[in-house]
């Protein structure tokens, strides 16, 4: 079993003690007692001219443990928004990445900027879960949901307003993607079946992409020159982590990154 099955086996397990806190369908009639959400609002902050930055919130990882012991969480957030954050991705999964719901909802409640709940969706319930906390977009990984579930997903995105970014790693996953009729691909550049980082996979997978669909570069980005070659690989977005939380003065680095990005 790989980490990420251990990480899905554990999210399987969360929605069936949420559920037992909150039956599905009741889960869904809030969801859409809410209204549409802002996903197509998200997809144009991320396809505008030039590269677009997604900045995350997490305080650990399974491959690098703690990332920010103090992770003021509040304060992160308003440091990316001022920063100019075209989106914020916050981690929910709580286990490996010490993550939750009530600190997802907390951020929401201080930015304008677009949010991604960022998590391990392996059960409808969590689509709804993400509209009533006022995500604006959310994460599936081919690596843990087949074609068909993907497809079946974005179908209740749209219906909720939410957007999708459709996460992948190779060829295979990319093509499922597509099928499914993802508008927006995230390449990620660390395999999550073992951890392991290779950054030239954006730029070796970016033909496999449709020029329609949004292309996200996700992971391992880490200098300026990191941005300039994935802008380089045709890269429409960058998701960054890990380094910007690392960083002492995240809007400098940040807007070093964007002047990379010109």
């Amino acid at each position: 079993m790989t980490i990420l099955d251990t990480i899905a086996a554990y999210a399987r397990q969360r929605v069936d003690r949420d559920k037992q806190d909150i039956a599905c369908e009741e889960m869904k009639e809030r969801a859409f007692s809410h209204g549409p959400g802002n996903g197509r609002t998200f997809l144009s902050a991320l396809a505008k001219p030039g590269l677009s930055f997604i900045c995350e919130v997490k305080k650990a990882s399974p491959s690098k443990g703690v990332i920010d012991p103090v992770f003021d969480y509040r304060k992160i957030a308003r440091d990316y928004e001022e920063a100019g954050a075209d989106a914020v991705s916050v981690l929910t999964e709580p286990k490996w990445f010490q993550g939750s719901d009530h600190i997802f909802r907390e951020i929401r409640g201080l930015l304008r900027t677009q949010m991604l709940r960022k998590d391990f969706v392996v059960d409808e319930y969590q689509l709804y879960q993400a509209r009533c906390m006022g995500a604006d977009c959310v994460l599936l990984i081919c690596a843990i949901l087949d074609t068909e579930t993907v497809s079946r997903y974005l179908g209740i995105c749209r219906d909720l307003g939410l957007a999708a970014l459709v996460e992948t790693h190779d060829e295979k996953e990319i093509l499922s993607a597509v099928s499914a009729g993802a508008e927006i691909i995230g390449v990620n550049n660390r395999n999550l079946k073992d951890f392991s980082m290779d950054l030239t996979n954006t730029a070796r997978l970016r033909d496999r992409i449709p020029d329609t669909v949004l292309y996200v570069a996700e992971s391992g980005i880490k200098t300026a020159q990191d941005v300039r070659v994935m802008r380089e690989a045709g890269a429409d977005a960058l998701l960054v982590g890990e380094t910007l939380m690392r960083a002492p003065d995240r809007e400098s680095l940040l807007k070093a990154f964007r002047e990379a990005a010109v």
